[in-house]
């Protein structure tokens, strides 16, 4: 399967998908990692990681309050 990000904003709308994909778990979190804050910067506020059509997790991207 591949690995990829869905993206979205705070109130669930889509925000998009990331342009990779991985072929590992770990390459897409790794991924992330690298390029939260540019996904901040382009006002993405949530992230799903998809292994194909499975929802694996899914995280903020927010600062906690």
């Amino acid at each position: 399967m591949a690995w990829n990000w869905r993206l979205e904003k705070a109130d669930g709308r889509p925000a998009g998908v990331s342009e990779e994909t991985f072929s590992t778990q770990a390459d897409a979190e790794s991924w992330l990692g690298e390029n939260w804050r540019g996904l901040r910067a382009e006002e993405v506020d949530k992230v799903t990681l998809l292994d194909g059509d499975d929802v694996v997790y899914g995280m903020s991207l927010l600062d906690p309050e």
